[in-house]
């Protein structure tokens, strides 16, 4: 399973992490998700996501109805 925001698109980034010394390391920076599950009352079921923090802030906001409607789900 990859690790992308369903709502965001979010995914992770890769960079350098640098010591004092100058040397670098890759690193990954992996966006913050989580599974949740949302219940959608207009159609009496239960959908599970794998959002981002700023994902569930879009949902927060927009409502869970209509981003399942933007995602088609």
């Amino acid at each position: 399973m990859s690790r992308i925001c369903e709502v965001t698109g979010k995914a992770g980034l890769v960079g350098n992490m640098v010591s004092h010394s100058n040397r670098k390391k890759l690193m990954k920076q992996l966006p913050n998700l989580q599974k949740k599950r949302f219940y959608i009352p207009e159609e009496d079921r239960w959908v599970t996501l794998r959002v981002s923090a700023a994902g569930l802030r879009t949902i927060n906001k927009l409502g869970i109805q209509a981003v399942a409607q933007e995602l088609g789900i």
